[in-house]
């Protein structure tokens, strides 16, 4: 399950190039974004370029700012298979995956990190995806798929979550995101045999 809010751009407003004051799920701590149709045309990514297998109609781009960043705080599940009690027992991972990327051979870019904190609000574990680079994208526009698996440390009540649109040059900041998504899930128990070793 995806606890993450409107990691798709899909909800609230956008549809355009123009940069947006608000976003569903997200608070901007900095810039403004745009939440840009991939059949826009004029050198955004487009349904045919390298992006999410199974995409909706948006992706996040930073709109016109030199840096544009977006925040989410989500609540840990308090019970189920991974609530308090699992993670306290140290039976939960956490995967942190999103599709990252930018304009042609431009270095612009989308970062994404997520922050496992306690009640007090005191980091425990840190998980950061991107950028991706024009190397990385061979000079083309696309969006690739970055993951990070981790334990879930004893005590995480909640997970902040940081989304990083950066312009490196030009007008337009063609730091791209899409399809955010942070799960959990139950490790395997390890069980061990009985006897003695010799």
């Amino acid at each position: 399950m995806n606890l993450v809010v409107n990691g798709d751009a899909e909800t609230g407003p956008g549809g355009t190039a123009e940069p947006v004051d608000t976003v569903h799920g997200w608070r901007l701590t900095q810039g403004a974004p745009a939440l840009v149709p991939y059949d826009l045309g004029g050198g955004y990514p487009t349904p045919d370029d390298p992006g999410p297998t199974t995409r909706g109609t948006r992706f996040f781009t930073g709109g016109n700012s030199p840096r544009t960043a977006l925040l989410q705080d989500i609540e840990l599940p308090a019970t189920g298979a991974t609530g308090h009690q699992a993670i306290d027992a140290g039976r939960v991972r956490y995967t942190l995956a999103a599709w990252l990327g930018g304009y042609a051979d431009q270095q612009d870019g989308a970062r994404l990190s997520v922050e496992l904190r306690d009640t007090r609000g005191t980091p425990l574990a840190l998980s950061v995806l991107g950028p991706v680079t024009a190397e990385e994208r061979a000079g083309r526009t696309a969006l690739l798929e970055r993951t990070a698996t981790a334990a879930v440390p004893p005590g995480s009540r909640t997970a902040r979550l940081l989304l990083t649109l950066t312009r490196a040059g030009g007008t337009s900041n063609d730091g791209y995101a899409d399809a955010v998504t942070l799960a959990l899930t139950t490790a395997a128990r390890t069980t061990r045999k009985g006897g003695r070793r010799p």
